[in-house]
């Protein structure tokens, strides 16, 4: 092999060693699985029980089935689409179940997508909080409201960030 390519090949084959960061992150979500059902089996085992439960511990509890849910859903965004965009392709056009999203995924389009469902997971957060008000200082409140805020700030920052270097990349690309 060419000497001066040695190098460059090795570094492209660098990308692999991520790999096992992504099945990783499967097994991690294999115990987001086991989470949910152990939350949904106290909420059945609540309402068959007879035991007084309450609409608010009822909610708690779906909220957090959808909190997990969500959690759930980035992991396999950022395992299926990081694999897809940083180590390699999975060749999966022909696969009925191919995410739509997945055609066109890039960094960029990685990053608004996590910084979206960090929002969402955010919000799940709060909405939870708030529901709880009662069980919680001030002081918790107003931190989780602040830090919802920043992930808001952020993710709209990214969009922005992503907007001008899209625009940018189609402007370099109308020159030549």
């Amino acid at each position: 092999m060419n000497p001066n390519k040695l190098l460059p090949t090795f570094l492209f084959a660098s990308r692999w060693l991520q790999a096992p960061l992504y099945l990783g992150l499967v097994i991690a979500q294999a115990f987001f699985v086991w989470m949910f059902m152990i939350e949904l089996t106290h909420l059945v085992h609540s309402f068959f029980s007879g035991s007084p439960i309450t609409e608010a511990d009822v909610m708690l509890i779906v909220l957090g089935l959808i909190d997990i849910v969500m959690i759930a859903n980035l992991l396999i965004m950022v395992i299926v689409g990081g694999y897809e965009t940083f180590v390699s392709r999975l060749h999966l056009d022909e696969h009925p179940d191919q995410p739509e999203w997945l055609n066109h995924v890039n960094a960029g389009v990685l990053k608004i997508k996590l910084s979206t469902a960090i929002i969402g997971i955010s919000s799940i957060h709060l909405l939870k909080s708030f529901i709880n008000a009662g069980n919680l200082p001030e002081h918790t409140l107003l931190w989780q409201v602040v830090i919802h805020l920043v992930f808001i700030i952020s993710a709209l920052a990214m969009a922005w960030v992503d907007k001008i270097m899209t625009q940018t990349l189609i402007l370099q690309h109308n020159n030549h």
